[in-house]
């Protein structure tokens, strides 16, 4: 298989496939994806909600621009709603309740709606916890789960309606800049473009030593997740219950509850598998939280969260690599920030005028590592 086009983005995970998407209003595009599966590894395993403060203050205006296009997402986009209504407690041990505090005049700073809540309240909302766990809270109403493959399978299935092409099984093994234009050698044939785009994730690194560019360090981290029966059906509509300490979180899902004890493990990029000892931490630490026993682990299963060195995502031409694109390092908040996140790099590429309020596209420009 052989192409000639403007852009090729390698990587068919959230971040390539929205940045295909609005992209393929304007050039003509090859989405290359090594898999026989896109988003197998990030996408595909994440924990599916939508909350302002996850990722920190220097993701969070990402966040912000994305929520119009989740709540409202382009006629014919989906067929069905990108987001549910969930909401999510920030909760505190004895020894981290300060941490709420911090948390809460970060995010007010930055206009998000959170409110403190006092014990009582706290209970109210999530009546499993144990006592110690519900002394004081942070509650963010604007929370909400997010259909995941529905938006994934949107950005791709709207990107091939607007012109673009997809090939899986497309490792990428070589990339050449010769003569103002870009060879890729992949797994399914030879391709030609403009520029090339790296949304390959974890494998972000390992492309751009392929094309002659500087790694920037960007880490895949494991995160694991526990889906527990607690003897009897979970309540559909409680929040999101996460720690400020980042030591755990979890939210129900169809009568179970998924639990992760938000590890963050560095490893190679690999098709990543639970640790048994990951699994038994998350049992405990949710044990410890709750006054509910977990009966049976139902599945477990990891995935892959890669990080620049900042912990903020990366978007915009190399200065070592004519033409090569850095789309990398959207750790776990890829999903919730992909729509402003890749209406961003594609004005970026294209040179098309783009906005939102508080997005500088300088704080996520590779030349920071410079």
């Amino acid at each position: 298989m052989t192409g000639r086009y403007d852009i090729v983005v390698v990587g068919a995970g959230i971040g390539g496939a929205s940045l295909a998407w609005f992209l393929s209003e304007r050039a003509s595009v090859l989405l290359i994806e090594a898999e026989e599966q896109p988003g197998l590894h990030s996408t595909g395993r994440s924990a599916a909600f939508f909350a302002e403060t996850y990722g920190g203050p220097g993701v969070q205006p990402l966040t912000a621009a994305s929520k119009a296009f989740m709540i409202q997402p382009p006629e014919g986009f989906a067929d069905g709603p990108l987001v549910t209504p969930r909401g999510a407690l920030h909760i505190a041990g004895p020894d981290a309740r300060d941490a709420l505090d911090q948390m809460e005049g970060a995010f007010r700073a930055l206009g998000v709606a959170v409110e403190r809540l006092d014990a009582d309240r706290t209970a109210a909302r999530a009546p499993l916890l144990s006592p110690a766990w519900r002394q004081c809270g942070l509650w963010e109403p604007g929370c909400s789960d997010i259909e995941v493959a529905r938006l994934h399978q949107g950005f791709l299935g709207g990107a091939r309606r607007r012109g673009a092409a997809l090939v899986t099984g497309a490792r990428v093994r070589g990339l050449e800049r010769r003569d103002g234009c870009w060879r890729i050698e992949t797994g399914a044939g030879h391709f030609e473009a403009d520029v090339v785009v790296n949304a390959a994730g974890a494998w972000a690194d390992e492309v751009a030593v392929l094309a002659g560019a500087q790694p920037l360090g960007v880490q895949p981290l494991r995160r694991t997740m526990v889906v527990a029966d607690l003897g009897q059906a979970v309540e559909a509509d409680l929040p999101v219950v996460l720690d400020v300490a980042g030591a755990f979180y979890f939210k129900p899902d169809a009568g179970m509850m998924w639990v992760s004890p938000h590890d963050e493990t560095p490893v190679a990029a690999s098709d990543v598998q639970p640790e048994e000892l990951d699994i038994a931490i998350a049992v405990d630490r949710f044990e410890t939280a709750t006054t509910a026993t977990v009966r049976r682990v139902v599945r477990s299963w990891a995935g892959l969260r890669s990080f620049a060195p900042d912990r903020l995502p990366v978007y915009g031409f190399a200065s070592d690599a004519p033409g090569f694109f850095w789309c990398a390092g959207q750790g776990g908040f890829g999903v919730q920030t992909s729509p402003a996140a890749g209406a961003m790099a594609a004005a970026l590429i294209t040179g098309a005028a783009w906005s939102a309020p508080g997005v500088d596209p300088e704080r996520y420009a590779p030349r920071r590592f410079s």
